[in-house]
């Protein structure tokens, strides 16, 4: 059955009294709503994301110090090379001697020729304790001539004159060509048509290119390069560095 309600209080007072109570009574309870909603915001803390903030009272770790890394050692001095020597070889000085001395060399290079003049000197005042040994390394790019030199001082050694040959090459260096090459055979006495003839051939080609890949495995990086007794002598060293080489090497036997 449905009841008619009984008049509440509000209905005895005035009508603009009571419609400013209820306006005042609305508000409280939106304020008071708002408030209950951001209430457990502001009890959980502060910040964009709401997140508690916390206080990390643990202390740190010590971080343990690594190890300074120890300095690197320089390598160790490179060991002498292995470097074979045969009869066929050029070979200046006693073939038993306690040093020897291989070169590759460039007839065109001017270090070379610098260099030579030491070496004669070598072959002089240490006789009976070194022999020097020649090979070629013709360094083609830059030394057109080097190699139709190296040939033709290969046809000279055919009548025993390769030295003196090669001596007269690197005085006359910038001389080098066919026309000085014929002059030298004529001047050392040599069978001139034999040695024409050689040359022509390019008969000696192939044993100027073993000289040079045997250059190259040694480790010949360009000329004058040097081994007493496998080690290597950086370039065209003075005569006074050389000696040192040599005489390290005599005392080491």
């Amino acid at each position: 059955m449905e009841h008619q309600p009984k008049p509440s209080w509000l209905d005895g007072l005035p009508s603009r009294t009571a419609f400013g109570l209820g306006a005042a009574i609305g508000v409280g309870a939106v304020g008071l709503i708002g408030f209950l909603i951001l209430l457990p915001g502001a009890i959980k803390g502060s910040g964009p994301s709401g997140a508690t903030p916390t206080l990390n009272t643990a202390a740190a770790p010590t971080p343990t110090p690594s190890p300074s890394p120890s300095p690197t050692p320089p390598p160790p001095p490179p060991g002498p090379v292995n470097i074979t020597v045969s009869d066929s070889d050029h070979i200046r000085g006693a073939k038993d001697a306690k040093v020897t001395i291989v070169e590759w060399s460039d007839f065109q290079c001017p270090f070379c020729s610098r260099f030579h003049p030491s070496m004669v000197r070598v072959a002089q005042e240490y006789s009976g304790k070194v022999r020097w040994i020649y090979r070629h390394f013709p360094l083609d790019s830059i030394h057109p001539n080097a190699r139709p030199a190296a040939e033709a001082s290969e046809c000279a050694a055919e009548q025993g004159k390769f030295w003196d040959f090669a001596d007269k090459l690197f005085e006359r260096q910038p001389q080098l060509g066919p026309d000085l090459y014929k002059s030298l055979a004529k001047e050392l006495g040599l069978n001139e048509s034999k040695f024409n003839e050689c040359v022509a051939s390019g008969k000696y080609r192939q044993r100027v290119s073993d000289h040079e890949q045997a250059g190259l495995t040694a480790g010949v990086r360009g000329t004058p390069g040097s081994f007493v007794n496998g080690i290597e002598v950086p370039g065209a060293v003075p005569y006074e560095q050389l000696k040192g080489f040599i005489d390290q090497a005599l005392k080491s036997n």
